[in-house]
């Protein structure tokens, strides 16, 4: 991010915002470029899906049909003029465009994310800022230590043992699967947990620093409200190390986690990705990294953006 603490001004944030754009162009271009060359890294796909009884007539005719016969660059210019116009290809496994696919599985992935999303900001921040308010007490310790558990467990464990507990033993919750709200609580937990303990660790960081400066200080000697100093003066000071790692985060759970995903047999992005490697579904595979790229790039955007909006200190030049 290019920014300074004067100046500024409309003019100078579209400036900014278009030097991203092309920035984002070109990380977008890069990224389609490595995916295709380890695309076609695995070999002629023709080996793959056509069986020892096909004549060379079909060999040849399956070959035309997927731009085989042509160079590789060529192949690559065809490929991303498609995927300019939405044209994702045709899933191999799947016969069907990649492009629904996709679209099938987002609403999955979006609900997911949303909810783990929701679940680590608020733990993450909540906790954080109590643990920087009390710090040195027992509230501190509990804090800090549900972070130590929840950077320390591997998410693919925590949900084994929800489901074992949850599940098996008490009877209280679905083991898998997508279906109502009682259907989040797990796959929430598994997947925001890790990031919640991230957030807490950064606000409360960012909590102590801006709690021990000098205008936090002064606005306490004034009789400010001890509530208002604590979440109007310092966590909006404070806020915006954490406010880069919650968009982030958010981005990372909406273009969907493999691991939560197959653990709870989760209908997203993450588990159809999954399936293309199991697949060796190439066309399906590129387009579901090609859109996860997209959904980083946006998240890191708007995320950018924001600072402004959040410290008026914050000027794009």
């Amino acid at each position: 991010m290019c920014a300074r603490l004067e100046g500024g001004g409309g003019l100078a944030v579209l400036r900014y915002l278009v030097r991203r754009v092309l920035l984002s162009l070109l990380v977008v271009i890069a990224v389609s470029m490595i995916v295709f060359v380890l695309s076609q890294a695995q070999g002629d796909p023709r080996f793959l899906f056509l069986s020892e009884t096909t004549t060379q007539e079909q060999w040849d005719a399956w070959g035309r049909q997927m731009g085989l016969d042509r160079p590789v660059v060529v192949q690559y210019f065809i490929w991303m003029s498609k995927v300019a116009r939405g044209d994702l290809g045709q899933s191999l496994r799947q016969s069907r465009p990649v492009k629904d696919a996709i679209t099938e599985t987002i609403p999955a992935s979006l609900q997911l994310g949303l909810a783990a999303g929701l679940f680590a900001i608020t733990t993450g921040f909540s906790l954080g800022v109590l643990s920087a308010v009390k710090r040195g007490t027992i509230w501190d310790y509990m804090g800090r230590t549900f972070a130590l558990f929840g950077q320390a467990l591997p998410p693919f464990w925590v949900g084994i043992v929800l489901i074992l507990v949850f599940s098996v033993q008490l009877h209280m919750l679905p083991t898998s699967r997508r279906g109502g709200i009682e259907h989040y609580i797990m796959p929430s937990i598994t997947l925001g947990w890790l990031a919640a303990a991230a957030n807490l660790r950064l606000v409360r960081s960012s909590m102590l620093a801006t709690l021990d400066s000098e205008y936090i200080k002064m606005a306490r000697a004034k009789g400010v409200p001890e509530w208002l100093v604590i979440w109007k003066h310092a966590l909006r000071n404070a806020i915006i190390p954490p406010l880069t790692q919650a968009g982030l985060m958010l981005a990372s759970f909406i273009a969907g986690t493999v691991v939560t995903e197959t653990v709870f047999a989760w209908p997203g992005l993450g588990r159809l990705a999954v399936e293309a490697v199991y697949q060796n579904d190439f066309p399906l595979l590129s387009g579901v990294v090609l859109f996860v790229t997209l959904i980083y790039i946006v998240a890191n955007l708007l995320v950018d953006v924001s600072y402004a909006y959040i410290d008026p200190r914050i000027r794009y030049g």
